[in-house]
């Protein structure tokens, strides 16, 4: 899958698909990087063999600089892009191609190492989680400077991941946010050295990829419940928890856990490694 796009690399290992954007010369989210998204989206949207994507830049300076300016003077062409077209119809390309993201059957991660600016910082939104590089890693949304306002899902996103309060003062001050202060707003999960962005990073996608069939969505499923309402959250989380525990697997891996010394007191001590060493 490496040679099918242009804008982007792809590869595929146990269950995790890896796509490291590459559009010289600061990764624009322009027509050729977004029509490549969409076409590799589309086709992870079915593939239920990849439980987890992996985006990264081959520029460690900018994971993707921004939407690029020059829609402004083509318009029309802009939102004839015909990408994501089971979104919302009303909404513009770039957004459809965003919801598109959010809404994947798989987790999607990010590796931030560099810029990510207003379109940039908007996919990164989009996705489930962010991994930032500490001593490099910035993000902004510098659109109402620009006389607009974010148009790729910002103010959408934004609220969910660090509150009302904090996604104004992202967005009305369009300054940049460096990875220490994303992740304390919540904006990043966290902020690592960037040695380790790809040992942290990996480690989680492959811990994802290897959970049991239909846990990492019924997770998913269950937190965006509880983010309309608590009662909702719990309505959704009872209704999956019971589905998910009268399968087989979970018979079988409490079963094992039990037999491999859980609810004893050498077992809880290392209840972590005991689990992680179930079949």
């Amino acid at each position: 899958m490496t040679d099918t796009y242009s804008t982007l690399h792809v590869s595929l290992s146990d269950g995790v698909a890896y796509a490291v954007i590459d559009n010289p010369p600061v990764n624009l989210l322009d027509a050729a990087l977004m029509t490549d998204l969409d076409r590799f989206t589309g086709a992870m949207a079915v593939n239920d063999d990849i439980r987890v994507i992996v985006f990264d830049s081959a520029d460690p300076e900018f994971f993707v600089a921004h939407g690029d300016m020059r829609i402004a003077d083509d318009l029309e062409s802009f939102a004839a892009l015909t990408l994501a077209p089971e979104q919302d119809p009303s909404l513009n390309p770039m957004m459809r191609l965003h919801e598109r993201i959010r809404t994947l059957p798989q987790i999607t991660i990010a590796k931030l190492r560099g810029l990510a600016r207003g379109g940039g910082a908007e996919l990164l939104s989009a996705m489930d989680l962010r991994f930032a590089a500490r001593e490099h890693a910035c993000l902004a949304q510098p659109e109402d400077r620009m006389g607009i306002i974010p148009g790729a899902g910002g103010t959408a996103y934004l609220p969910g991941l660090v509150g009302r309060a904090r996604a104004l003062e992202i967005i009305l001050g369009g300054g940049l946010i460096d990875a220490v202060t994303a992740e304390r707003m919540g904006w990043v999960n966290r902020a690592v050295p960037g040695a380790e962005l790809d040992h942290v990073v990996d480690t989680l996608a492959a811990r994802i990829a290897a959970l049991p069939p239909g846990v990492a969505h019924a997770t998913v499923e269950a937190v965006d419940a509880a983010a309309v309402s608590t009662a909702d959250g719990l309505r959704k989380a009872n209704e999956l928890f019971g589905r998910l525990f009268n399968t087989s697997v979970a018979g079988r891996l409490g079963q094992e856990a039990l037999a491999a010394g859980a609810q004893t007191r050498d077992g809880e001590r290392r209840l972590e490694a005991l689990i992680d060493g179930l079949g």
